[in-house]
């Protein structure tokens, strides 16, 4: 079985979509989680925007990732050329072949320098393994599933966090990661975390409930 996660090489820089900010967020153990990780992590200035107006709904995403940002864990960045040409070959266009800000500059400025996105949207993975094959794109599980994440966190307080980021942060997970999940943090609560696949999580929650009435 190959590694877990797409996040072998320490020297490459992680670029944190909103989605993944918000995920680690969720955990309550983000600044933890990050110094865990022997790569550079980096969000860009546009997916920083799009936490601050999270404002408007009293999410507190910015100033939690303000507060990593203060201490040196993560480093906010601007898109410059040839990144700026991604990006705009990814905004413009019909909507089955674009995707939002966001997650546009994410991928763009992990085109430019050869960094590793984490963007949860299958969408954007789609997009991503057509147009862009030697991008190796990865999501926010592939940081739980990181050796030095699970090591510093202990299996107890990992599946905590997991489970906060499912159920607080609504993280995807992708097929190749379900079992993984399962596996940590039990069926019972992956019953409860409506983000997982229905066909997943669906047959969990008529079980659980079957065993209640019984």
């Amino acid at each position: 079985m190959g590694s877990l996660t797409c996040l072998t090489e320490p020297a490459a820089v992680i670029v944190a979509d909103a989605s993944a900010v918000i995920n680690l967020n969720a955990t309550g153990c983000a600044r933890d989680i990050v110094t865990a990780l022997p790569n550079r992590v980096a969000v860009v200035d546009v997916v920083a925007t799009e936490l601050e107006q999270g404002r408007r709904r009293d999410r507190q995403d910015a100033d939690l990732l303000n507060e990593l940002v203060a201490v040196g864990l993560i480093e906010v960045v601007g898109l410059a050329e040839p990144a700026v040409q991604h990006f705009e070959e990814l905004v413009i266009g019909p909507a089955a072949r674009t995707l939002d800000d966001g997650e546009a500059a994410t991928i763009a400025y992990a085109i430019a320098h050869d960094a590793i996105p984490l963007v949860d949207e299958r969408k954007a993975n789609r997009i991503c393994a057509e147009r862009f094959p030697q991008l190796r794109i990865g999501c926010t599980v592939d940081i739980f599933t990181h050796p030095e994440v699970m090591r510093c966190l202990g299996s107890e307080t990992l599946a905590g966090a997991v489970f906060k980021a499912l159920y607080h942060g609504r993280m995807r997970v992708f097929p190749h990661h379900v079992e993984w999940v399962l596996g940590l943090i039990g069926t019972q609560q992956a019953a409860l975390c409506t983000s997982l696949p229905g066909s997943v999580r669906l047959p969990l929650a008529k079980a659980a409930g079957a065993k209640t009435s019984s």
